[in-house]
This record gives C-alpha cells, structure tokens and sequence, in this order.
C-alpha cells in the first residue's frame, strides 16, 4: 500500500498512471475543501436515516409531512431546463469505463449516465481511472483500443453527459482528510466537476449529474448546498449545475415535491429508480409479515405500489416545470436467440409504452441495442415535441394508502424464486469482487440494486418462515442446501471456484445475519483491493 500526506489529504493507495491527470492536487484539494464543510451535515443526515428506520421498525408508516405541507400546495416551479437537458426522451446508463463512455455516448440515446454507483465496482482503479476516462469523454479525446485490433472513437455528435456520484451513506476509504475517509459522494462529484465544469460550458454543455440514494428533502437541501458552494469555488454562475434525482427510497416518494422545491434552482427532474425502489420497500419493512414481497419477477410496473409511486411522480414533476424520467429496461438483446429477443422486446415495448402514455418524457436502457426501441416510442408519442411536461395528470391523487399497498395480486414465493435470488446473487457478488458492476446474466443487466433486492429477499423470507409455493416454509436450511446446489452448477459451468467462494461467504453473512445490512455494498468494500493498480479482490 502507497500513502502520501499532503496539507491535510492521505492517500491510502498509489494514483493509478492513467488518472494521474484527473486526481491532481488541486482537484484533491477542492474535494478536502467540501468535505470539511458538509460532511458534519451529511453524518448527521445519516444518523437521522437510523432513527426513521427504528421508528418504521416500531411500527411508524411513513406518510407527507404536516411542515411541509405549504411547499406541496403552493406553486413554484424548478428553473428551466437548458437546452442539452429539453429532450431526453432515451437514456443510457453503465459504469465509466473507456469502452462503454464510447459506446453510450455514440449510442443515438439522447442522454447517457455515467455512473460511479450500482453498476460500478468501486475499486480505486475503477474510481480513479474513471475520472480520467470522464475528462477525455467531455473534450472529444476519449478513445479505445480494442484487442482485436479495433479502434473505438467518439462520434462527432454524442448524447448530453450526466454523472452519478455515489451515496451520502458510502466514503471513498483511500483517501482521507483530516484522518477520516472523504465522503464518497463529494468525491466523485468534487473531481468530475472540479476537472470538468468549464469544459463542458466551453463546449455548449454543462456539469450535469444523477443523484442516488435520497431519503429527504434535507439530504437533496445538502446536495444543493455543495452545489452553491462549489460553483462559487470556481467562480461558476449559480444555478449552472443540474441534477436529476432518482426517486429510488420509498421514503423520498413522500417528499418528491419538497425534494425539488430544494434543489429548485439546480434540478432538472426525477428519475423512477425501480429497483432500488423495490429493495427501498422490502428494507424499509423488512421486520413486517403483512409486507412481505413475492418472487421478484412478480413485482412489475402495473402493481398497485409501483403504479402509485410513478404516476406521483410524473404529477410531481410536470406541476414544477420539471422532467419525468422512467425506470430502467435491463434486457440484453441476445445475438443467437431471436425468439428470446422477439418475447423480452415485446415486454420492453410495452412497458415504455406504459410509461410514455403516463406522461413520462424520457427513459433509461441499460443497452445500446434499446436504444432505438425505446426511441420509436417516445416519437410516437412526442413528435417533434422535446417532452410533454405539459401533461399535468389531474386524476393523480397523492394517497399514502396506495404508495404503501405492497400486495401483488396472485403473489407467491417459489422454489424458482429462491434459486433464482441465490444464484444471481452468487454471480452478481463474485463479479462485483472482481472489479465489475454490471453484469450480463439471463439476458438482463443486473446491478447492485438488483442484487440488493435478491438477497433482501432471501433475508426476509427466512425472518418470516414464508411458505414456499406449497412445499413448506423458508429456511436458513433452506437457503444453505439452495446455495449449495447454486456453487455446484455454477462451478461446473466454468465460474471461478475461488471467486464463488467468497461470493457465498458474503452472501452468506447478509443472508443468514441477525442484523439486516442496510447496503450490501458496505461490507463487501472491505473485501476489495486497495492497490491503485489491482481491478479487484480477485483480479
């Protein structure tokens, strides 16, 4: 392990060669600068999150705000949406890898995420290099050689660039300030924007960015908070920055308009984060028999939940003058098996269509070849109009007892379920491990938020002894003989036996542990590398 100390900052590992140009002392400097000033904030926040959770564990429900009330019924709108950000009716989102930028960026899509959360595995080269690769990215430069000889480049023409930082709840370990590890958040945000504002304004676009993970108005009041302040840093007009929030916490879909109305100044709409918002809701009340979720192939876009929450949000943001951003489509278009494609894209179409005819003015894919599915549509529907933030959704009403209905008609947990869980979790685990956050398995992208809602899942049936599709109940027995047969069949399909193995110890502790882990991320940190050069645990 490499360590340096300067003015404060302590690296823990050695700068990669390849982002030597992004984590520069100055960019360094400037996170140090934030992290001092709103990390007391954003820990305070976080001991908040513990006591709303031990209230809903006592039986509390969420429900909207009495002090809030007056933003609800009031009007005011967001600022208006610059010109990059007017039409986004197709989103692609993947991890900042120099490949995949090019690839998402020359997609066709009208926006595309790069993410330093759930589909990156953060190891110091991941974080590090990925800095670099955006710096590239915003002046046109980036560029991947591919080892058959190929040669990626960036288009002329590519999708507007916005970035999502990680959680307030993760810090970035390798680099401390002032002997404690920097908030990972402020990191990611401090370096991409530090290096990379007036690059982007020079170029006709702006610093843009994806914000995970809100439980609150006043965790989205600290975001705006950084954001005031840094542009003030860097003598950048207030107002410049934009964020898109993603309503993924079951909680923040109480607080959607109060959540705008703080970053009113730098929003540029809400994102419905499906599966977060499942494990949001399976989490949240993972100690209540009467919530528990079935298979998580049964909890689609059409259950009353899910329903709820979307359309909220859609009226949410068309009355603030905001966008709507729809959730993700996760298939992999297979390139052998076309009745595979013809059945998964037939399910795409109609769930955008959903989407689009609810007033949504945009939507994520999670590949290139969506792109122009999802496109067609939107134009059916748009035209030439950039959104229809015009559709207000009148017949909306904001009722707690909808958002908090978690039945799903016909509902049940199965023995496919459970092997299901056990063995994406599996491979979604080892993958990660090895320095890679999206993952391609049974033609979907899977990602943290995916793999948090399998093993939630599996917690939660063991906690409540679920009957499992009429062949007894579920069980830490159960679980252990399922997994089992998962390391078996994995490993005689070609899976690294190592790299399953501790897969399967982690899963394991979040499983089997008294203790639910609010984010399997959080432990599963502790088993990466912190060599700047080493992709990973098992690299």
């Amino acid at each position: 392990m490499t360590s340096r100390t300067f003015e404060g900052i302590e690296l823990r590992a050695a700068i990669p060669r390849a982002a030597a140009t992004a984590l520069t002392d100055d960019a360094l400097q400037f996170v140090a600068r934030l992290h001092r000033r709103f990390n007391p904030v954003r820990e305070e926040l976080l001991g908040q999150r513990v006591t709303r959770q031990a209230a809903l564990t006592a039986g509390a429900m969420p429900d909207f705000a009495a002090e809030t009330a007056a933003i609800r019924s009031s009007d005011w709108r967001v600022a208006p949406a610059p010109a990059p950000l007017l039409d986004r009716r197709v989103e692609i989102t993947g991890p900042v890898e120099r490949k995949m930028l090019i690839n998402a960026l020359n997609s066709g899509a009208s926006a595309f995420m790069a993410d330093f959360e759930d589909s990156l595995s953060p190891t110091w080269a991941n974080v590090a290099v990925g800095q670099a690769n955006l710096m590239e990215a915003v002046r046109g430069t980036l560029t991947y050689e591919n080892p058959d000889g190929r040669t990626y480049r960036l288009n002329d023409r590519t999708a507007t660039l916005l970035v999502r930082p990680r959680g307030w709840h993760l810090v970035e370990s390798r680099v401390l300030v002032d002997g404690a590890p920097v908030s990972a958040s402020l990191f990611d945000f401090g370096v991409f924007f530090h290096q990379n504002a007036r690059a982007l304004l020079d170029r006709g676009s702006g610093p843009y960015f994806y914000l995970p993970k809100l439980e609150s108005h006043r965790e989205a009041r600290l975001w705006n908070d950084v954001f005031v302040a840094a542009q003030d840093m860097l003598g950048i007009t207030r107002g410049t920055i934009r964020a898109t929030v993603l309503i993924e916490t079951i909680l923040a879909a109480f607080e959607m308009d109060e959540i705008l109305y703080e970053l009113r100044e730098h929003a540029a709409g809400l994102n419905a984060g499906r599966w977060d918002y499942i494990f949001s809701a399976i989490k949240k009340f993972r100690e209540r028999p009467d919530m528990v979720l079935p298979d998580r192939a049964q909890v689609t876009m059409t259950v009353p939940f899910m329903r709820a929450y979307t359309e909220l949000l859609v009226k949410t943001c068309h009355r603030r003058g905001a966008h709507a951003i729809g959730g993700m489509s996760a298939f992999i278009p297979s390139r052998r098996d076309k009745a595979v494609n013809d059945v998964a894209l037939a399910k795409v179409r109609e769930d955008k269509q959903r989407e689009a005819g609810d007033g949504f003015d945009g939507s994520w894919v999670a590949h290139p070849d969506l792109v122009p599915v999802v496109r067609a549509v939107f134009d059916e529907v748009l035209g030439d109009a950039p959104n229809q933030r015009h559709r207000q959704r009148p017949d909306v009403v904001a009722d707690p007892a909808r958002l908090l209905d978690l039945r799903v008609p016909g509902g049940s947990v199965t023995g496919e379920g459970v092997r299901l869980n056990v063995s994406v979790a599996l491979q979604y685990l080892a993958s990660w491990l090895r320095g890679s956050g999206a993952v391609g398995i049974n033609n979907l992208m899977e990602d943290t938020a995916t793999a948090e809602i399998s093993r939630a899942q599996l917690w939660q049936w063991i906690r409540h002894r679920v009957a499992v599709d009429g062949d007894g109940v579920m069980t830490a027995e159960r679980y252990r003989a399922t997994r089992d047969d998962a390391v078996a069949a994995l490993t005689h399909d070609g899976h690294d036996a190592a790299q399953l193995g501790a897969a399967a110890q982690l899963l394991d502790d979040l499983v089997l542990g008294d203790t639910f882990a609010e984010f399997l991320t959080l432990p599963a940190a502790r088993l990466l590398g912190d060599d700047g050069d080493d992709p990973g645990a098992f690299g």
